[in-house]
């Protein structure tokens, strides 16, 4: 590919294996998260891979944070091709909205509303300039439909989707596609936390990339403010042949 791939949230779980996922396959990577050890772990397997990192230790919700992490990633490469909003909370665990803290409720809107908000805000002037770039946002099923116990963590999703179609809207005139993408259930710390007396298997987060692929080639260039389940993606269902 050859891009240069912005994910937030890339120290674990779903953005590790997306990082290096991409690193796999020949692109830049400028990666950010909260804690610094787990970040630099990344980055050195990143480079034992081949490819060139930025890894910046930031808080996405954070706009001072944010305009630092992406003027780091301008001015040494340039244009970003692919940002991924991957960074996330789950909140307190299950529990009923009436038993939910309010600052805790408060907390896990801010975060997972918010910092898609703004790197998106941040990163997209950019790509609307040059006409051209992917914004990927995850979702969920929570997101999708209302669950009890997933209490501010589905909501935020819920927030997370309608803000997807209305940056989408407003981007598609500049030929900038802006999806999302429901990973489905995967073995993480976030899943731990939100189903922790789990009976079934789960899927690996290295198993749920091939829709980010697709979503970050050029394959995918007529499509945006769409809704993909990784559960069930597949090049044939995207109709379209994609490195």
């Amino acid at each position: 590919m050859n891009q240069t791939i912005m994910i937030t949230g890339a120290s674990k779980g779903l953005g590790k294996a997306l990082a290096l996922g991409f690193a796999k396959k020949g692109n830049r990577l400028a990666i950010c998260a909260r804690g610094q050890e787990e970040l630099f772990k990344v980055k050195e397997q990143i480079e034992a891979e081949g490819a060139a990192v930025i890894a910046i230790q930031a808080d996405a919700v954070k706009s001072e944070d944010v305009d630092r992490f992406v003027s780091v990633v301008e001015e040494q490469w340039g244009a970003i091709d692919v940002l991924i909003n991957n960074a996330s909370i789950f909140g307190p665990g299950p529990e009923y909205l009436l038993d939910y803290d309010v600052k805790r409720f408060e907390e896990v809107l801010r975060v997972n509303v918010m910092n898609p908000f703004i790197v998106t805000k941040r990163v997209l002037p950019g790509m609307l300039t040059r006409k051209t770039g992917s914004i990927i946002n995850i979702t969920s099923e929570a997101g999708h439909t209302g669950f009890a116990e997933w209490g501010a963590y589905g909501i935020s999703k819920f927030a997370v989707e309608g803000m997807t179609q209305t940056w989408a809207d407003e981007a598609a005139d500049y030929n900038v596609r802006i999806n999302m993408v429901d990973p489905g259930e995967m073995d993480t710390e976030m899943h731990d936390i939100a189903v922790p007396d789990c009976d079934y298997t789960l899927a690996k987060p290295e198993e749920r990339l091939e829709v980010f692929y697709y979503l970050a080639s050029e394959a995918s260039e007529y499509r945006t403010g769409e809704r993909f389940e990784a559960a069930s993606f597949s090049g044939v269902e995207a109709g379209e042949e994609h490195e």
